[in-house]
């Protein structure tokens, strides 16, 4: 199994907003006084395009989709909640917690995969669970290790434990489950995505180990990741607002590995960290400052890697 890939799906965003459907759990979001919607959206649109020629730069095959207006669908930019693909061609499909988020699963997107020439030879869908309020936010709640089995999720309104156990189940992961907390306001709230405190490399974790505020849960992440030998970067809770967590590792032209990371990740970083991603990975950066501020998302929501067979 392989850690990395070389080819990425990415939505192009034609409606993006602060969600206020998204906004009552991710406290990234913030709304940005005096400028009007389409002024942001023409900013993201801008960041988006930028990041996507950085990507297709260093060689990543980007197969990028417009967003449609046929619905209200403000964080379509950030794919990997709702949709995962994996080397035996299987396609996970997710239930998420903002109602008009569930408008952003289409059909189509996986038609356009399979006229790349990929395969497509299962989708295992969630979404029911929808309806009892049970959510799993795709690669968002789930920090998948693929090369040794194992996933590790945080717990949150956006991660249900039953949910996170039948997923490991069906695709043959070892579950790790955890709690990680931010301050919000002088009280410890969940990190709303997996993937905003940690991110998992082929030969390191960066990770926010404060977050997870039970000693018991936080020996027990560690001890996964020293066992498959990852190099820990700690990262903190400052950094993790910067979205220092929400990184990706990609491959690039002859097979480069990449840290694929938003600008104000880079600039949150210690030099020490810097050498110490750079012992493992090339490191790529791409200013989202707007698609951060909005989305309260970054770098690696925008990335839905594609796993998926050649036909």
């Amino acid at each position: 199994m392989q850690q990395t890939t070389n080819t990425i799906l990415m939505i192009r965003p034609i409606g993006f907003r602060m969600n206020e459907q998204t906004a009552v759990n991710n406290y990234y979001q913030k709304v940005i006084d005096n400028l009007l919607p389409e002024t942001v959206n023409a900013k993201a649109q801008q960041e988006f395009d930028t990041y996507v020629e950085k990507l297709r730069g260093i060689g990543v095959n980007v197969v990028v989709v417009n967003d449609t207006d046929v619905a209200d669908t403000p964080d379509s930019i950030f794919p990997n909640n709702w949709v995962s693909f994996h080397e035996n061609g299987d396609v996970g499909l997710y239930p998420m917690f903002a109602e008009n988020r569930r408008l952003e699963r289409r059909e189509d997107i996986l038609n356009t995969l399979e006229e790349n020439g990929f395969l497509i030879n299962n989708i295992v869908d969630y979404t029911s669970a929808e309806e009892e309020s049970v959510f799993l936010e795709g690669t968002g709640s789930l920090l998948l290790d693929r090369e040794n089995r194992k996933a590790y999720c945080a717990l949150s309104p956006r991660a249900d434990e039953d949910l996170f156990i039948e997923f490991c189940e069906d695709f043959e992961y070892t579950p790790i489950i955890f709690t990680s907390n931010q301050t919000v306001n002088g009280v410890r709230k969940a990190i709303y995505h997996t993937n905003v405190m940690m991110c998992l490399g082929e030969t390191f974790a960066v990770i926010c180990l404060s977050s997870i505020d039970d000693k018991k849960e936080r020996k027990n992440v560690i001890g996964h990741l020293k066992e498959n030998n990852k190099e820990i970067i700690d990262i903190t809770e400052a950094q993790v607002n910067n979205f220092a967590g929400n990184m990706l590792q990609v491959k690039g032209a002859n097979d480069a590995r990449y840290l694929i990371m938003s600008q104000a990740a880079y600039n949150s970083l210690t030099a020490s960290q810097i050498e110490s991603l750079e012992r493992h990975t090339k490191i790529l950066s791409s200013s989202l400052n707007t698609i951060e501020a909005c989305g309260g998302g970054s770098a690696r929501c925008m990335m839905a890697e594609v796993f998926l067979p050649k036909a």
